[in-house]
């Protein structure tokens, strides 16, 4: 059963590289900017 089990992941790993090279790496979210507070000076 192991045996499967590293057959399955080595093919999973295979499929992600082909996908990655195909399409391009995975896209990582956009940082969300962090509102900084700034005091205005009349």
């Amino acid at each position: 059963m192991e045996y499967l089990e590293r057959i399955l992941d080595t093919l999973k790993d295979f499929a992600r590289k082909v996908i990655e090279a195909l399409l391009g790496p995975e896209t990582e979210p956009e940082v969300e900017l962090v509102p900084i507070p700034v005091r205005d000076r009349n």
